[in-house]
């Protein structure tokens, strides 16, 4: 088991490496006008690379860290080809995404054991999907997630060109953001104790962060999309408020599209979760009974 844990974990880093560098050298091809378009095309043919892995070890979780890994290099090569901006607003950034990734990226490795595992909402699609599933996999679990994180680091560019001098937003954004990734993963510590100190399956988690709110995980992920896009509005809010549609998406994609598909087990696997639901609020924390 652990050398193919090891076998596996040096799969990954192979994949992402490789996609890492093929979206640069894409980038160093292409020379576009707009950074936009020219990252985009880049961020998409690394996806493919790694999908192309998942399709070939038949196992479409390959590409979970992908959410966490590939924002890094897509700022950091924004802060490095731009002549403007403020170092330390650029630092700022970087710094919370960082952050962000470094405790995402970490607890998908808590969670995932080696190559043989997949997650089990890529499983259901399997089945509902049949011999459509690969062309499914290929939209809907890589390329899709990947358009709304690139959606969601729009608020990036404008910010790591600002050279205008600090302000409101980047305290209030940069703590937003600090506060949305703790919130993150004070919820996933507490579920994690909850789950080896009841090992029952049917036990629903109800205490800590999971008594006033069903997914504070989601909502911290919510509100560190939001924090990025008031750090943009420093200096020229007005100009980048259409970055706003980054963290519109992801409120979107959770409260629309990730809760729904999770409660729906909940419900099936748990006997008290359609109590649960009757009591505490879904995003949203209801501080009063």
């Amino acid at each position: 088991m652990k050398e193919n844990k090891i076998f596996s974990y040096t799969v990954v880093i192979f994949v992402y490496a490789l996609a890492i560098l093929t979206g640069k050298y894409t980038l160093d091809f292409l020379h576009l006008d707009n950074p936009y378009v020219e990252m985009l095309i880049a961020d998409l043919i690394a996806t493919v690379i790694v999908f192309i892995f998942s399709y070939l070890f038949k196992n479409s979780s390959l590409y979970d860290p992908y959410w966490s890994v590939i924002p890094i290099p897509i700022v950091l090569y924004w802060m490095l080809n731009t002549t403007q901006g403020s170092g330390i607003r650029q630092l700022l950034v970087l710094t919370v995404i960082s952050f962000w990734s470094l405790r995402l990226t970490v607890n998908w490795i808590k969670s995932w054991p080696n190559l043989k595992h997949q997650d089990w909402r890529y499983k259901k699609l399997k089945e509902d999907s049949g011999k459509y599933y690969w062309l499914v996999s290929l939209f809907g679990i890589h390329l899709f997630p990947t358009l709304i994180v690139f959606v969601g680091l729009l608020p990036v560019l404008p910010t790591v060109t600002n050279s205008h001098s600090l302000g409101i937003f980047d305290l209030v954004g940069f703590i937003i953001c600090i506060f949305a990734v703790l919130l993150e993963y004070t919820a996933d510590e507490q579920l994690r104790r909850f789950k080896i100190s009841n090992p029952d399956k049917g036990m629903n988690m109800d205490k800590g962060l999971w008594a006033i709110c069903r997914h504070p995980n989601y909502l911290g992920e919510i509100l560190f999309w939001f924090g990025l896009f008031v750090l943009c509005l420093s200096g020229d809010p007005i100009s980048n408020l259409w970055t706003g549609i980054g963290f519109v998406s992801m409120f979107i994609l959770f409260k629309f599209i990730s809760i729904p598909m999770m409660e729906k087990r909940l419900i099936h696997n748990k006997d008290q979760y359609e109590g649960y639901i009757n009591k505490v609020p879904a995003l949203i924390p209801r501080f009063w009974k």
